[in-house]
């Protein structure tokens, strides 16, 4: 076995075990973690593959980016984890027979996609660009239409995600522009009349300390 094959086994067995471990530890941190290394052990096995810019994005989207701000939510948010794990060894048969169908599907659509044999080289001129001005090109002529349509998917759901999680919390003090801007003299300021009073002990006390001085 080469350097290669060594390489890319070890670095596919991190990214299995950290993939489970992800879906089986206990601590939400613990599991976030566990993500950040199956992501840069994805990013090397780019690496491998001589897909540099995919590494490199990997690495500096998600486990740079991403995986930093899931840390600050889940360690600021107080989660039940064991809300959350009820009924996890109860769907857990289902879930790996669909997660089984879904590795078949995938082995079944790469094998077919990538016949190495009957495989057509590469143009001389294709094989002087840089991996990343190909993967530029390719995405903005052929592929164009897919890509604006993921975008548009994703604006949707980013839009989604925050109208289904926001909620208006009872304890806080907030502003509203347009009550402000609507806002006329009477309610900023009320006078009330207020009828006096007289205080008639108090009167007393102190005509009685005058007389006896």
């Amino acid at each position: 076995m080469d350097t290669f094959s060594l390489l890319f086994y070890l670095f596919a067995l991190v990214l299995v075990y950290a993939g489970f471990r992800v879906i089986t530890a206990r601590s939400p941190v613990s599991a976030a973690l566990h993500l950040v290394l199956a992501f840069f052990s994805a990013s090397c096995v780019w690496m491998l593959l001589q897909a540099e810019f995919l590494a490199i994005a990997l690495v500096l989207v998600y486990v740079g980016a991403v995986m930093v701000l899931f840390l600050f939510v889940v360690m600021m948010l107080d989660i039940n984890v064991d809300a959350l794990r009820q009924g996890f060894w109860k769907h857990f048969p289902v879930a790996g027979i669909i997660g089984a169908l879904i590795a078949i599907e995938m082995a079944f659509v790469l094998t077919r996609g990538f016949d190495l044999p009957q495989a057509r080289p590469f143009p001389p001129e294709v094989a002087q660009v840089a991996n990343t001005k190909a993967l530029g090109i390719e995405l903005y002529t052929n592929y164009l239409f897919p890509v604006q349509i993921a975008a548009v998917i994703l604006l949707v759901a980013i839009v989604a995600a925050i109208a289904l999680t926001l909620r208006r919390r009872k304890d806080s003090h907030y502003q509203n522009p347009s009550e402000q801007v609507r806002v006329k003299k009477a309610d900023r300021l009320r006078i009330i009349k207020v009828a006096p009073q007289v205080d008639a002990p108090a009167a007393d006390a102190s005509n009685q300390t005058g007389g006896q001085a």
